[in-house]
């Protein structure tokens, strides 16, 4: 899974971007204007309670990754015309988008638009976020209407149709989100990756003295914002493990925000984890919510999937109760399904195969 990071110049996007990762990333007013790649673990305390049953040789948790781009509508890196081509192509490719909107003050980091105003940029960018569509929507019309005139082609017709629609949104201003398409017609249109058609996470970089506000008091409406403050969250990444308790109780927090960003992203694109245990190594395996065993299977291996005959399955609470995988398969909490169950989060597998 690949998230991109967007949001305006000095906005704090680099920043939280190293909080997610633990990277070092060059912060600052209007930042480098590079891409900066990394990865974020999904830390899990099942996988850290079975581990400590199974005491493994290691122990992983699922990832996410993350790419923070250069701000949008800056001329950072080589002028307006690199900002306008090189973010879309970054972002073609991710499976979502998270969005930080600016809503601390900081005479050290000035806004670029000289003011402090979240709601405000909130929709500078989703305009921004349209228009570029735009630009790439016509572009494809214009050779699509040709083609069809010439071959009447179906599948380039039916194409042409449904692109039509989504124009006519982004024409009146509206995301690519808003047009209902067809499962056909959304994956014809799916190479074009349509930045305003991704599942968008919006994060309200707040000052310190504000991060235990909701959204809404910050002036940001958007269901599941999360509120941070980034300065925080890349001090606290930077920290010992044995140090980090102590730190978050000082501004009143329980869990890192990263915690929740990493979170609200797997929702946002209905992920679940599955677990696999043993003494080689304790894991969690991001799938999409209804996938079924089958894919769980080819997910771990592609022998796993080619040679699938049952998953042995127990849920990690009826785990936990039991004790042990011997104890579940005595109370039968342990059962064999077929390729097509759809896996649960929290399910523990093994995957009986054979190649």
């Amino acid at each position: 899974m690949k998230i991109g990071i967007i949001g305006l110049p000095a906005s704090g996007k680099t920043t939280l971007f190293n909080a997610l990762t633990g990277g070092a990333a060059r912060t600052g007013a209007y930042g480098g204007g590079q891409l900066h790649v990394g990865v974020a673990q999904v830390t899990d305390p099942r996988v850290d309670a079975l581990a400590a049953i199974f005491k493994p040789k290691k122990k992983t948790y699922a990832t996410v990754d993350f790419a923070d781009v250069p701000g949008l509508g800056s001329e950072e890196g080589g002028g307006a015309k690199r900002g306008a081509d090189a973010i879309p192509a970054s972002l073609q490719g991710a499976d979502a988008l998270l969005l930080v909107v600016r809503a601390f003050g900081d005479p050290g980091v000035p806004h670029p638009k000289g003011s402090v105003d979240p709601a405000r940029d909130l929709a500078d960018v989703r305009l921004d976020l349209v228009l570029r569509d735009m630009a790439v929507a016509e572009r494809r019309l214009e050779r699509l209407e040709r083609s069809v005139a010439l071959k009447k082609d179906p599948a380039e017709a039916a194409e042409l149709a449904a692109l039509k629609r989504v124009q006519a949104a982004l024409d009146e201003g509206r995301p690519v989100s808003s047009v209902d398409l067809t499962e056909d017609e959304a994956h014809r249109l799916r190479g074009f990756g349509f930045l305003s058609g991704k599942p968008l996470l919006v994060a309200v970089n707040a000052g310190e003295e504000d991060i235990a506000k909701p959204a809404s008091a910050l002036g940001v409406a958007e269901e599941g914002a999360v509120v941070l403050c980034a300065r925080l969250e890349e001090e606290l990444a930077q920290l010992p493990e044995a140090e980090k308790a102590d730190f978050l109780s000082g501004y009143g927090l329980e869990r890192p925000a990263r915690d929740r960003v990493v979170r609200a992203s797997f929702a946002l694109l209905g992920l679940i984890c599955f677990l696999t245990v043993g003494e080689d190594e304790v894991r969690s395996w991001p799938i999409r919510r209804g996938d079924a065993a089958l894919r769980a299977a080819g997910s771990i291996h592609s022998d796993l999937e080619r040679g699938f005959i049952r998953a042995e399955v127990v849920s990690y609470e009826d785990f936990m109760k039991a004790g042990s995988i011997a104890a579940a398969r005595e109370k039968g909490a342990l059962r064999l399904e077929g390729k097509d169950y759809a896996v649960k989060d929290g399910d523990i597998l093994n995957i009986r195969f054979n190649v």
